[in-house]
C-alpha cells in the first residue's frame, strides 16, 4: 500500500526580508519625481501611492508588535466585513502618507523596515501569529505562514513599482519562488467550493526558473495540498511565472491572463485558479 502523500512543509522567509527591503529603498531612491506619479496595475494607485501603502502597513506592524494599538477594533462577521475594513484602513493609510515628500517617505520606510524585520526575525515560526491568513481560510496562522504571507506583501507591491517605472523585477528564486508558495496555499480554500470525486488530483505549474509544481489532492471531502503527485490526475494548469503574481493579487485580468495559461484535461478545475486571491482586499 503507498504511503499517503505528505503535506506541504512551513515556508520560512523572515531571513530573506533584509535583501527585499535594501533592494526597495534603493529602488525609492532612484525614482524621478515623474515616475513617483506613475500609474501602476494597482487602478486607484500611483508608484507614491503604492510606496505609501507599504509604509502604513509596516509602521502598523511595528506599532501592533510593541502593543500599541493603531485602529479601532471592528466587529468582523464575515470576510466582506474584512475586506471592508481592510480596504478603508488601506485607503486612509495612503492618504496620510502620499502627502510626505519622497526624502520622507523613504527615511521612515528605512526605519520601519528595520524594526519589522528585527520584530519578525525574533518570532517563534511555530507560535500563533498576531494576524491569521484570511485568504487561505485560516482563523489562526503559525509566525511562519504570516511572515511568508508579509514578504508576499512587501514583494509584490515592490514589483508593482518596478513593472510601472520599468525597472527590473525581482524575478529570482531565491525572493520569487517563496513568494509563489504562499501564494499557492490559498488553493485548498479557493477550491473549497468545487466539487471533486475522491482522489483527483490538479496539478499547478508555474513555468520559469522561479516556478515549480504544487499538487492538490481531492480526498473524501475536500481539496488539500500535498507535495507529490498522488491520485489520479485530471487536470493540469501551466501559468507563465510573469503573470503568476499578478493573477493572485488582481493585477491582470482573467481574460488576459486565460490568453497566456495552458490547461489540459478538465477545464473546469484548471480554470478555477484564475478565481483564487492570495491578498485581502
Amino acid at each position: 500500500m503507498n504511503a499517503a502523500p505528505e503535506p506541504l512543509p512551513p515556508i520560512f522567509t523572515a531571513h530573506l526580508f533584509p535583501k527585499l527591503e535594501e533592494m526597495l529603498i534603493e529602488l525609492l531612491r532612484s525614482l524621478t519625481p515623474q515616475e513617483w506619479e506613475k500609474q501602476t496595475v494597482a487602478p486607484k494607485w500611483k508608484v507614491k501611492d503604492v510606496a505609501a501603502h507599504m509604509l502604513d502597513t509596516q509602521l502598523r506592524r511595528v506599532a501592533a508588535s510593541h502593543n500599541r494599538p493603531t485602529l479601532e477594533n471592528p466587529k468582523i462577521t464575515s470576510n466582506a466585513d474584512l475586506v471592508a475594513f481592510i480596504n478603508r484602513m488601506n485607503a486612509e493609510g495612503v492618504q496620510k502618507y502620499s502627502q510626505l515628500s519622497a526624502g520622507e517617505l523613504i527615511a521612515k520606510m528605512e526605519s520601519a523596515s528595520r524594526e519589522c524585520t528585527e520584530y519578525l526575525q525574533s518570532l517563534d515560526p511555530f507560535a500563533p501569529a498576531m494576524f491569521s491568513v484570511s485568504w487561505a481560510g485560516e482563523e489562526v496562522s503559525a509566525n511562519w505562514f504570516d511572515t511568508a504571507r508579509e514578504l508576499t506583501e512587501r514583494w509584490h507591491h515592490q514589483q508593482q513599482i518596478r513593472l510601472a517605472v520599468e525597472k527590473p523585477g525581482i524575478m529570482t528564486r531565491e525572493l520569487y519562488f517563496p513568494v509563489l508558495d504562499c501564494f499557492m496555499r490559498a488553493l485548498p480554500y479557493a477550491y473549497s467550493s468545487l466539487p471533486g470525486k475522491h482522489g483527483a488530483l490538479a496539478q499547478f505549474n508555474i513555468s520559469g526558473d522561479c516556478g515549480g509544481s504544487w499538487y492538490l489532492l481531492h480526498g473524501a471531502e475536500r481539496w488539500r495540498l500535498v507535495s507529490s503527485a498522488a491520485g489520479e490526475k485530471v487536470s493540469e494548469t501551466t501559468i507563465p511565472q510573469e503573470i503568476a503574481w499578478r493573477i493572485f493579487t488582481k493585477g491582470i485580468s482573467r481574460e488576459a491572463a486565460r490568453a497566456q495559461i495552458q490547461i489540459e484535461g478538465n477545464s473546469e478545475i484548471g480554470l478555477h485558479i484564475l478565481k483564487m486571491v492570495s491578498i485581502v482586499g
